[in-house]
């Protein structure tokens, strides 16, 4: 019994590691992509992930996803920043036109784009979007973010500006 085991466990490590693959990769979507500490909005941002730029996924909590740079830096970034389109660079000429304005850009920034607006606005059909629009507009530095939930004593469970 223990002669036929052995060869069929073997095999079956080889297929499952003939079987692994590299990690998926995703680019960045929006113009100023922000790698943070924590899979949350309020996690420190440690690095900065330009428009095109290509990560490989390490791992997904949620809408979260844990991505490592080329030079092998890990964070998180919300998944509406990336794209599984590949993004191809290119400098346009005189007639080339833009692909976003600055509002659509902004919305994008924090996590906003029309997929997950179209999610939304079918789950809250009564909801005041012009006002959701508003708020989604305002800036606030991190530093001055950090200060509040300080000030406030706002330890968020999971995430942080850690």
């Amino acid at each position: 019994m223990r002669k036929i085991l052995v060869p069929i466990m073997l095999f079956l490590l080889g297929a499952g590691l003939a079987g692994a693959e590299t990690p998926a990769r995703l680019n960045v979507q929006v113009q100023n992509g922000q790698i943070r500490a924590t899979p949350s909005y309020l996690g420190a941002v440690v690095l900065a992930a330009p428009y095109g730029t290509s990560v490989a996924v390490v791992s997904q909590q949620g809408d979260w996803i844990r991505v490592r740079t080329d030079q092998g830096q890990e964070g998180w970034m919300h998944q509406s920043a990336l794209t599984t389109k590949r993004i191809a660079m290119s400098a346009g000429g005189a007639t080339a036109q833009t692909g976003a304005s600055s509002e659509e850009l902004a919305l994008a920034g924090k996590g906003f784009n029309s997929d997950v607006e179209k999610q939304f606005k079918s789950q809250n059909p009564n909801l005041n979007f012009a006002a959701v629009v508003r708020m989604l507009q305002i800036k606030v530095p991190p530093a001055e973010m950090r200060t509040f939930l300080q000030a406030g004593a706002v330890r968020p469970v999971e995430g942080g500006t850690r």
